[in-house]
């Protein structure tokens, strides 16, 4: 529906002129208003109350009991968190503050359209707060049509205050965050922005918990490789399946004297599990390798992209010149579930017992390229290994990019005992 539309239907409700409406529906989004404040809002000044669906005021509802199917509700709750961030809207920067809300019956995530002045802790009445579905779940929209009013009684909840996690604990969607992390890697990049060439700052944070993918997008001089930082005011996004930390112009980085403690192990996690958290940056699995998939030993990439290619031809960049390379595409099993594990160039050549030029020669001997692949399968299937690297789960399956291939030690039997043992425990 365009805004005429809303403005004519807007104007039949209202009983007034659909041009003036048309010119006010206009001037609200152009102040990046959304279209459903900005129609609450006219409906008040038109004298028509509220934009919920009864035309009433807005109901008002414990937190657990909002849901996508309701337009505008009033909730009174405990600021957890709140985040800021500047955001592209309609092609303009939009600041916005955003966050976690709580009452006795759940948290719902927020976004304000304008400062509120809230603060964590909080506790606040927002009424006529709009509701849109994000990522499934109910999120609340602050904006000119809410009022906001601080109580004077504080509203007790069973969630901690404030946005301090561990990155275990991070999840995509997180906002208003805070981490006291290592930088154990960090490369400046320049790329190509949405407002042209910029520059930012990727790499991988750590603490005692694990490891994620950070990227800075306004570059901070404290974030140096090696060092150890506080980081207040992180956002939190899905990249390659897995959460990556986002900081921001909005967000505070305090270096610190002592160095962070992290853990140089991986947590060990069964493959169903492992799925089922929908994508761990550095996880070790433990398992059988029951097949090599197609696609495997001595293939070819593209010069552009790097996507492996066939026939010489690119999906994307058409008929190329084929760059040699080696990869193992294998199904792990541990008995949960299986995933699909794939090793490098490095690591096949490790396992194969030579690089490109040996597998090359190998299949000229043999007029046939697949010899690559099967004399790998003869030697890593059917056996039990220890794999470390970064799962990420899609519509596609779940992958894990292996850093590490190694052959279990330990001996099944055993392990098989003290799992029995642990269950009838």
């Amino acid at each position: 529906m365009n805004l005429e539309d809303h403005a004519e239907e807007l104007a039949s409700d209202l009983g007034v002129d659909k041009q003036e409406v048309l010119e006010d529906l206009e001037k609200l989004v152009s102040y990046s208003v959304p279209v459903d404040e900005a129609k609450g809002s006219l409906r008040r000044k038109y004298g028509g109350g509220s934009s919920s669906a009864s035309g009433g005021e807005p109901s008002k509802k414990s937190i657990g009991d909002v849901t996508t199917e309701d337009s505008n509700v009033t909730v009174t709750a405990r600021v957890l968190t709140v985040g800021e961030r500047t955001i592209r809207y309609q092609g303009d920067d939009q600041r916005i503050f955003e966050g976690e809300l709580a009452d006795e019956t759940g948290t719902i995530s927020y976004t304000a359209w304008q400062d509120f002045g809230l603060t964590e802790g909080d506790t606040i009445t927002a009424g006529n707060a709009g509701v849109r579905e994000w990522d499934g779940r109910p999120e609340l929209n602050l904006g000119q049509s809410t009022t906001l009013v601080q109580e004077d009684e504080t509203l007790e909840v069973p969630y901690p205050i404030g946005g301090d996690r561990e990155l275990a604990d991070l999840a995509p969607g997180d906002r208003g965050r805070n981490v006291v992390v290592k930088v154990e890697e960090c490369e400046r990049k320049t790329i190509d922005g949405r407002d042209g060439e910029t520059e930012i700052l990727s790499g991988v944070l750590a603490d005692s918990s694990g490891k994620l993918p950070f990227t800075d997008w306004d570059p901070h001089s404290e974030i140096e490789a090696g060092g150890s930082v506080r980081i207040e005011d992180i956002y939190v996004r899905e990249f390659r399946g897995v959460p990556s930390v986002n900081v921001s112009e909005h967000s505070h980085v305090i270096a610190l004297q002592e160095e962070v403690e992290t853990t140089e192990g991986a947590p060990r996690m069964g493959i169903r599990e492992a799925v089922d958290s929908g994508g761990v940056y550095d996880v070790e699995l433990v398992g059988n390798l029951i097949a090599v998939r197609d696609g495997s030993g001595l293939i070819e990439r593209c010069p552009e992209c790097s996507r492996v290619i066939q026939n010489g031809q690119c999906r994307t960049h058409g008929a190329v010149e084929g760059e040699d390379d080696l990869r193992v595409k294998g199904i792990l099993d541990d008995g949960t579930g299986t995933v699909t594990v794939i090793l490098d160039d490095e690591l096949t050549a490790d396992i194969y017992g030579g690089g490109v030029e040996k597998a090359k020669e190998h299949a000229r001997d043999a007029m046939d390229k697949e010899v690559v692949a099967e004399s790998i399968a003869e030697d890593i299937v059917g056996k039990e290994y220890v794999v470390r690297g970064q799962l990420s789960v899609d519509e596609y399956g779940a992958n894990l990019d292996a850093t590490s291939f190694e052959l279990a030690e330990d001996d099944p039997a055993a392990r098989a005992t003290a799992l029995l043992a642990e269950v009838d425990a």
